[in-house]
């Protein structure tokens, strides 16, 4: 099975040629730069330089959310025109699951945290045992707060990684109780190379017409938040 996969979920750019358990190549940025910018251009580049023949894939791989509402939307974007255009179907990997497959072989909970804003993280639980990836708590929206203090009660090393570590690494330190530790900065950040092996090893049966791919969002966006409290504002005026 080979893929092509793409996450755009966050500040990084990436994507990635994945066949079974070979990585053939990665293209990754995170660099100042939007994913508009960025994505196709390096697609472009990996599949030019590898001489792949897109009709060859069996299918495009994207991080599937949640994320940073515009780099989500750019990657559905780019996955369904893809998708469409070499009628391939997508296989959406839930972006936190990606970030921790990256960890292989970690011991302990694996814990990635993206900066959702607010003092909210999106986050997940994972373990390896035996060398199977374990899914402890599927990703969702937390306080960071509220998360570390879950953590605690786990009474277990953890290992954190993501975009939320600069951002609310003192204050996990100062509120764990348990053994912590941070990933280096190889396997910190979002890669396609992850989505497009956990993609695989999810299999095609996990896949979806490129017309049906909608990202996972868990949050509603600010816009939305904004123009409800609007409305509420409104109701409670009229009233």
């Amino acid at each position: 099975m080979k893929v092509l996969a793409i996450d755009s979920s966050g500040l990084v750019a990436s994507c990635a040629l994945v066949e079974e358990d070979h990585l053939i190549a990665e293209y990754t940025v995170d660099f100042k730069k939007t994913h508009s910018q960025t994505l196709l251009p390096m697609i472009e580049e990996i599949t030019r330089m590898t001489e792949c023949e897109l009709q060859a894939l069996d299918a495009i791989a994207v991080a599937g959310g949640p994320g940073s509402f515009t780099g989500l939307r750019i990657g559905a974007a780019t996955a369904k025109g893809l998708g469409l255009a070499l009628e391939k179907p997508i296989i959406s990997v839930p972006t936190v699951d990606a970030m921790a497959y990256g960890l292989f072989g970690a011991s302990g909970l694996i814990c990635p945290i993206m900066d959702a804003r607010r003092s909210q993280v999106y986050t997940g639980l994972y373990r390896f045992v035996d060398g199977e990836f374990v899914v402890v708590k599927e990703q969702w929206a937390e306080d960071v707060e509220a998360l570390v203090t879950l953590l605690n009660e786990f009474g277990e090393p953890v290992t954190f990684l993501g975009d939320g570590v600069p951002v609310y690494q003192k204050l996990i330190d100062s509120l764990a109780e348990i053994p912590v530790h941070y990933a280096p900065a190889h396997v910190s950040r979002q890669r396609a190379a992850s989505v497009g092996a956990l993609a695989i090893l999810y299999g095609i049966k996990k896949a979806e017409p490129a017309r049906d791919h909608r990202p996972i969002y868990l949050r509603k966006s600010q816009a939305e938040r904004e123009r409800e409290a609007g409305i509420h504002a409104k109701g409670s005026l009229d009233a």
